[in-house]
Order: C-alpha cells, then sequence, then structure tokens
C-alpha cells in the first residue's frame, strides 16, 4: 500500500522539476539569445534558438529570434517562415513586443509581394497605434495597389490630417487626384510634397505631367529630370522629355532622349517602352526614314496590337515591304523626290513651269503637253499637289486646295496621294474641277514615270 503513494510523489516531484526548469531556465536562455542578437552574434544566436526549438517546437521566443537572426543575415524567406510560426502561435510577452513583431512581419510580406496579408497586419497595426501616420500611409499605398482609389484617398488624408509633414501621403495623393482628373487639387499636394521632401520623384513625376499638359515645356522638363533620377520612373521621365522636346520643335533633343528610355528600359514591353517607341517613330516618319520608323511599329505591334494607332500605320505602309515605288516616293529626299514628281506630271502629259515645296509634298504649276497640230489651242493651266503623307486625306484639305486654284485663277487643278482620300473629300471634289488619285492610281503613274 505505500509503493503507490512513493510512484505518485515521484511523478510529482518530475512533473515540478520540468515546471520549475521551464519558469525559471527557459527564460533565461532566451534573454542570453536576446543579448546575443543585440550583440550582433547571429549564429550563436540561432544555435541557441534550434537548441530550445528541437525541444519543445511551439516556443514563440525562440522562433521569434531566430527569425530576426535569418533577416539579419539576408535569409528573409526563412525570417518570414519563423516569423508565420509566431503569428499562429500568438503568444507575446517581455521578449515579443506586438507591435514591432507586426511590424516586422508587414515589411517582409511587403517584401515578398504578399499585399493581401501585409495589409492585414498594417490594419492590426493602427488599432493598435492610431496615431502613426505611416501605418495610414502604407494602408493607403496597399489598396491603391489592390485599384481601391476611394479607399486608398481616405487613408492618405488621414495619414496627412496626422502629420502634415508626411510628403509621401502628399505624393501619392496628388498623383491619384492627377489620375482622376482633379488637376487643380493634385497640384496642390504634389507641391506640398516636393516642398516638403525636394527628393520626392512621385511628386515631381506628375507635377512634370501637369505642366506638360499645360504646355508648360521648361517647367515641365525641370520636374521630369529630377523624377529620372528614381529607378522607377526613370523611363517614364525620360520618354516624357522626349515628349515635351517634340512639342518644344527640338526633334535632335527628343530623338535622344527617347533613345536613352528604350536602351536602359529593364522590361521592353513596357508602356513607357511603347509610349517611347510610338514617339520616336513619330519623328522618323516626319523625317522620313519610315523604314526604321517602321521597325518600332512592328515591337510595339508585337506587344500590343490595339497600342494607339498602330495598326493602321502598319497597314498605310503595307507596300513599301512588296512595292519599292511608293516606298521611295515617301523616304526620299528632298531633290529626288521634287524630280519623281516631275516625271510623274510628264506622265501625265503636263509640262512642268514651277515645283515648290510645300508642307508634306510639293505643288506643280503646270500646262497641258498637246500634240503639235494643236499647237495654236490654248492650253489649260494645272495646279498640281503632289502630298507624301499616310493618314487619309480629308475636306478640309481639298476645300484649301479648292481656295488656291480660285486664288491663283487656275481652272483645274491635280492632288495625288501615297495615301488615300476621305469620303467627304471624295464628295467635295466630285462637283468641282479637281481630279483625285489615290495611293493605287499613284503608284501606276511613278511607274510609267521612274521606268522611263
Amino acid at each position: 500500500m505505500i509503493i503507490i503513494p512513493l510512484a505518485v510523489l515521484g511523478i510529482f516531484i518530475v512533473i515540478a522539476a520540468i515546471i520549475i526548469v521551464r519558469i525559471f531556465f527557459r527564460p533565461k536562455r532566451v534573454k542570453n539569445i536576446s543579448q546575443l542578437y543585440k550583440q550582433g552574434k547571429y549564429a550563436q544566436a540561432s544555435r541557441m534558438a534550434k537548441q530550445i526549438l528541437a525541444r519543445d517546437n511551439r516556443n514563440a521566443d525562440a522562433h521569434y529570434f531566430l527569425g530576426l537572426c535569418y533577416e539579419a543575415e539576408g535569409k528573409s524567406e526563412l525570417a518570414l517562415m519563423e516569423l508565420k510560426t509566431v503569428n499562429q502561435l500568438s503568444k507575446f510577452d517581455e521578449f515579443i513586443n506586438e507591435l514591432e513583431f507586426r511590424k516586422k512581419i508587414a515589411e517582409l510580406f511587403l517584401k515578398f509581394n504578399q499585399s493581401e496579408e501585409a495589409l492585414k497586419e498594417y490594419l492590426l497595426l493602427v488599432k493598435k497605434d492610431e496615431n502613426n501616420a505611416e501605418y495610414y500611409f502604407l494602408i493607403g499605398s496597399l489598396f491603391e495597389q489592390r485599384n481601391r482609389p476611394d479607399k486608398a484617398v481616405n487613408y492618405y488624408k488621414k495619414a496627412i490630417n496626422l502629420d502634415e509633414r508626411h510628403a509621401g501621403s502628399h505624393a501619392q495623393l496628388g498623383s491619384l487626384l492627377y489620375r482622376a482628373k482633379r488637376f487643380s487639387d493634385a497640384r496642390g499636394y504634389l507641391e506640398r510634397a516636393v516642398k516638403l521632401d525636394p527628393e520626392n520623384t512621385q511628386g515631381s513625376y506628375f507635377l512634370g505631367k501637369i505642366f506638360k499638359d499645360n504646355n508648360d515645356y521648361h517647367a515641365a522638363l525641370n520636374y521630369f529630370e529630377r523624377s529620372s533620377k528614381d529607378p522607377e520612373l526613370k523611363v517614364k521621365s525620360l520618354a516624357e522629355r522626349g515628349a515635351c522636346y517634340i512639342n518644344m520643335g527640338d526633334v535632335d533633343r527628343a530623338q535622344a532622349e527617347l533613345r536613352r528610355a528604350i536602351k536602359i528600359a529593364k522590361n521592353p514591353r513596357s508602356q513607357e517602352v511603347l509610349y517611347a517607341r510610338y514617339l520616336l517613330a513619330y519623328i522618323l516618319e516626319k523625317e522620313r526614314k519610315i523604314e526604321e520608323a517602321i521597325e518600332h511599329w512592328e515591337e510595339i505591334y508585337k506587344v500590343k496590337e490595339d497600342f494607339r494607332d498602330i495598326s493602321e500605320k502598319l497597314a498605310n505602309y503595307q507596300d513599301l515591304r512588296t512595292d519599292d515605288t511608293i516606298k521611295d516616293f515617301l523616304i526620299a529626299g528632298q531633290e529626288e523626290f521634287l524630280d519623281m514628281c516631275k516625271k510623274a506630271a510628264g506622265t501625265m502629259s503636263f509640262v512642268v513651269h514651277e515645283i515648290t515645296p510645300i508642307n508634306g509634298g510639293c505643288q506643280i504649276l503646270a500646262s497641258e503637253n498637246t500634240d503639235k497640230k494643236w499647237r495654236n489651242q490654248r492650253k489649260q493651266p494645272r495646279l498640281m499637289h503632289f502630298l507624301r503623307v499616310t493618314d487619309p486625306i480629308d475636306e478640309s484639305t481639298i476645300r484649301s486646295f479648292n481656295d488656291t486654284m480660285r486664288e491663283q485663277n487656275f481652272p483645274r487643278g491635280v492632288i495625288l496621294t501615297s495615301s488615300t482620300f476621305s469620303k467627304m473629300a471624295q464628295n467635295f471634289a466630285e462637283s468641282r474641277p479637281i481630279e483625285l488619285f489615290d495611293k493605287d492610281k499613284l503608284q501606276k503613274i511613278l511607274k510609267t514615270a521612274l521606268s522611263s
């Protein structure tokens, strides 16, 4: 009868010893790990944490310090795994400050693009630390990433209310208002952001957009120069600078900025690269460097077939790949182009009296080349326009041509183009002494003229 109580007593003694070890010795070991971590002795701290976890895998303190050591050693993925375990255990004590823990795990979630988990942590943080503007700013950024601008705006405003000098919130709110076309409100927030932090590239970029939209290109260039210092905004900023220079008529600088944007881009399929290629092709087309322009249009088409008017551009220049006649007409230098037009006029039985360049082509003052037996017959003068363009000729162009005929007393006129004529342009010309020759007809005339 005495044996059983002794056995029970022995069990109680063992349990008590385990409890005493856990209460007095394990916290001491965790404290040692904490001190080693603070001293930067991460390998020793990790080793001690792993020893504890080998005996007790649910020890939140050991998981926590092991995660901190991993992060300090650059092993962020392993660190996140440990902190996730701490989150599941949800045991916070003298060694694990809940605010510091949630801030750390939220940062790691962001690092690995786990925005949903990061948002949950920051929403918990603002409940525990209601006056921290940075948390509201980060929540706003995460809602913006999730395409919830309404919620993002509210959180940015809360951040500004808590800390009026929070430049990031001013910049993000300003950019959202810009996208919402509330330009006046956007400008106020963006200017405040840049004033608070001159290095705020987001604010500078969107201020550049606002000034560019208002045709203040010099101011825009200045802001885009600032924003180009940010690697994330560099390509966008260079493309926008190229657009400014185009509008200022400085195509050489525009080309330099656009080519640089395309060259340094890490993602050749990005929208900003497509935009830069489009602008560069626009310049090249104007300079009659059609083949290079087509190369850029084709690169854009591979990525996004419906990008602006790319499909139409490629369709307009489709003949260049199969027929050199139209190609030569479009890309020829000025002297060669004028010579081609003179030969074409001759093929049409006209005598050229005067030829001058005009915007988009040339103008010829000509008369009919009648047979010798009819040499006493009065020759009808003709006003001729050769237009090397790709966009369809609209009614306004025909009207302007008709006005020129009247002013210069030409009874008849001829317009030849490397494109087509709109239906309204054709209807206008039908009731007037104006002949229209579209790309197909011009092509036949040029082939005859250049082969003779």
